[in-house]
Order: structure tokens, then C-alpha cells, then sequence
């Protein structure tokens, strides 16, 4: 399976990246946690998410509640088990600060969500299958 863990609080946009990926990327499995604390909780496989798969690639809202994408980035790499983790930042913040902090807090890209569906599924699906293409089906 390709793993890949969403990071979004947001229901609307969850269910965009749902719609998306649906039947898009048959071995595609999508793992959704509301905020930075829980992602890294699903990272270190604690409490509720002991047995969940290590994802190959993070999506990661840029405005995540109880610890920022920053924090979290930061925190990411500087575990050596995660520290070559892809981490797309997904983000509604077209400003070019934002996607600069990100980068140099190790974020892999910074995306700016687009705001149609049609767009949105095109970048979702463009990124996803480049994604898929590079670090194939690794198992967890």
C-alpha cells in the first residue's frame, strides 16, 4: 500500500482530498488526523495508533491547531526515523513568507490549495501520482 497521512482539520477539505484520490491510485491509502499533535502521535505509532502503517508521504495543512506546521515539521526532522519523510505542505496561504518558513522548517514542497474542484483535483492527482511514482507501494 502507499501510506500517506493527511493532516487537516478542516471536514470540507478532507473530503476534497476523499474525492479526489477515490479510485485514483488503486494501492492509495489515505490516513486522516485533525491536528500536528495527532500527526505525530500516528508517527510514533502511540496510544490509538499503535498499529497503524508508517506512511511513505505526509500532506500537512499549513494552519494546524495545537501545534503548527512548523512545530511539527521541525519535530519531524529532527527524528531520524522520519527525517527523509516527504512533507508536502498544503496550505490556503498564498503568501510567499509562508511558503519560505516552511521550506527552510524542512517542509519537502509547499502547495498552494487551489480553491475549484476541478483545479483541486488536478493538483491532488498530479502530486499524488508523482509521489507514487517515486517511492512506489513501499510496504510498512
Amino acid at each position: 500500500m502507499f501510506n500517506v497521512l493527511m493532516v487537516e482539520d478542516n471536514a470540507a477539505d478532507v473530503l476534497l482530498m476523499q474525492l479526489a484520490v477515490e479510485d485514483f491510485i488503486p494501492d492509495l491509502s489515505l490516513h486522516v488526523v485533525p491536528d500536528g499533535v495527532e500527526a505525530l502521535a500516528f508517527l510514533n505509532r502511540l496510544g490509538a495508533y499503535e498499529d497503524v502503517p508508517r506512511p511513505q508521504l505526509m500532506l500537512l495543512d499549513g494552519n494546524t491547531p495545537r501545534k503548527s506546521a512548523i512545530e511539527v515539521l521541525a519535530e519531524v526532522r529532527h527524528n531520524p526515523i522520519f527525517a527523509e519523510l516527504p512533507v508536502l505542505v498544503f496550505s490556503g496561504s498564498a503568501a510567499e513568507s509562508d511558503a519560505q518558513k516552511s521550506i527552510q522548517a524542512g517542509a519537502t514542497a509547499y502547495i498552494m490549495k487551489p480553491t475549484g474542484l476541478d483545479e483541486y483535483t488536478r493538483v491532488v492527482q498530479d502530486t499524488l501520482s508523482f509521489w507514487h511514482a517515486q517511492l512506489g507501494a513501499a510496504e510498512s
